[in-house]
């Protein structure tokens, strides 16, 4: 899949009958190796309308493509296989598994999509994130920066061709805070990946 496309796309939520409109009329066409940034207040649908780009969640109305495919064309299970294979996904939050050690958390998609990759393969993305003298560690001894690159390669593993990113640097000091920019950067023009940022930071 190389290509998302949305056409008039509106989102809107009802609150005590009250509707409220976040998306109005968005139109966008994203490729891989674009980057992409999502910025606004808070409140704004930066989320919601990634949620919507990788079909998490559904517009109120317009039209959603992958290539040049309707995604209403495609089953939820298909929808899925899309998701395992293209896409990539970082949050504010890192969402590692406690137990597990670093490489383990890295390996989960992997596990989910039931595949198996060349163990130099896992290594190479250790190294390439700068983690590799921490493989073995469990989440509590990381700081803060490594753990997020420790979603960043679990994002990677899959070598997908978009990544969405729901305010990647939001819990990281200003130090820290570049390190994930220019290593989202260095993977995004190495293996031509579209970023999608939702983000309050301006140098993202």
């Amino acid at each position: 899949m190389n290509k998302i496309t949305c056409i008039n796309l509106s989102k809107s939520f009802f609150v005590d009958n009250n509707e409220i409109e976040v998306l109005d009329n968005i139109n966008i066409s994203i490729k891989r190796g674009d980057l992409v940034a999502l910025s606004g207040r808070s409140g704004a649908g930066k989320s919601t309308l990634l949620q919507i780009l990788a079909s998490l969640d559904a517009p109120s109305s317009g039209l959603i493509k992958y290539d040049d495919k309707l995604i209403t064309s495609f089953n939820n299970s298909d929808l899925s296989n899309i998701r395992l294979n293209n896409f990539g996904f970082v949050y504010q939050f890192h969402h590692l598994l406690e137990d597990l050690t670093v490489i383990e958390n890295i390996l989960i998609p992997l596990e989910i999509a039931n595949k198996s990759k060349d163990k130099s393969e896992v290594i190479k993305i250790i190294d390439e994130v700068g983690l590799s003298h921490r493989i073995n560690h469990l989440p509590w001894k990381l700081s803060g920066g490594e753990k997020q690159r420790v979603a960043i390669a679990r994002a990677l593993i899959n070598k997908p061709n978009f990544i969405f990113l729901d305010e990647p640097t939001g819990n990281l000091d200003e130090d820290n805070a570049e390190i994930i920019q220019n290593l989202l950067l260095d993977i995004s023009r190495r293996y031509k990946i579209a970023l999608i940022t939702a983000t309050h930071d301006s140098n993202l």
